[in-house]
């Protein structure tokens, strides 16, 4: 059943993409039709699921997709599931240049002028800043959060930058060493901050055997070394699941969901 509704959400989000490039003021933002939250400096649209005072939200962030790709046509649904599984307020966001999200500051993951720009400490640190603006329009006291490949990365990298702000965090199909990609001198991962990363921080590494953009060794790798460090780590295999609906998983979800209800 959830691979019929992900389906049908994929064949949208394929349809319904357009031109990106908007600058949109903090004013013009919360004058928008819709949901949009003005957060580092940047007008982000995204689709909520639940109350408006939540004791925990759940944040959903994506990876790259192309140019102006409309992420919430795949997201909203999936967060509308995770919110009538978890009963918990749920929330997809689309990052800077997808959906109808600005580019004030930050250019899109896809952009071919900056690379690696999950790995820049400027986007993890936005990434930061809409979760904390999210958890203040919410009343939230605790934050789970789920990534998907550079959504993922990026959030590996936030839990060790903002130790307090994220309690379970579910990594699907993520790169937590940047510096066996590139030599940049400017990247960040999670690796660079492995030691600052809260024990009591529940983080679950999820993988796909089939998976050729992040290969299964890649996470079981710095699995053992994130166990090596004590963080309250989890592994778990998607058999047979290749990149693009990890996150998605029936296998994936019901980790999530036993890692979110304490299981």
């Amino acid at each position: 059943m959830l691979k019929k509704i992900f389906t049908s959400s994929f064949l949208l989000l394929v349809l319904s993409t357009f031109v990106y490039g908007s600058t949109v003021t903090k004013e013009q933002c919360e004058a928008k039709n819709g949901s949009f939250i003005y957060a580092g400096n940047e007008c982000i649209e995204y689709k909520a699921y639940g109350s408006e005072d939540s004791e925990t939200i759940t944040v959903i962030v994506h990876g790259t997709w192309d140019l102006g790709t409309n992420t919430l046509g795949r997201y909203g649904p999936f967060a509308e599931t995770m919110n009538m599984i978890t009963d918990l307020t749920t929330i997809a966001v689309a990052l800077p240049g997808y959906s109808d999200s600005s580019t004030n500051n930050l250019k899109p993951l896809a952009s071919k002028e900056v690379k690696n720009l999950a790995a820049k400490k400027e986007y993890v640190e936005f990434l930061g800043s809409l979760i904390e603006a999210l958890k203040k329009k919410y009343n939230a006291q605790n934050v789970n959060f789920i990534g998907h490949s550079a959504g993922a990365m990026m959030g590996a990298t936030l839990i060790g930058l903002k130790p307090d702000l994220i309690q379970n965090i579910a990594l699907a199909g993520g790169r937590y060493d940047i510096h066996k990609e590139s030599d940049e001198k400017d990247l960040i991962s999670m690796i660079d901050v492995l030691d600052n990363i809260s024990k009591d921080t529940k983080i679950l590494f999820i993988y796909g055997t089939e998976d050729k953009i992040s290969k299964p060794e890649v996470t079981t790798s710095f699995y053992e070394i994130a166990k090596e460090k004590g963080l309250n780590a989890k592994l778990v295999k998607v058999q047979g699941s290749a990149h693009i609906d990890l996150d998605m998983t029936d296998t994936a979800t019901e980790a999530t969901v036993e890692m979110f209800e304490g299981e």
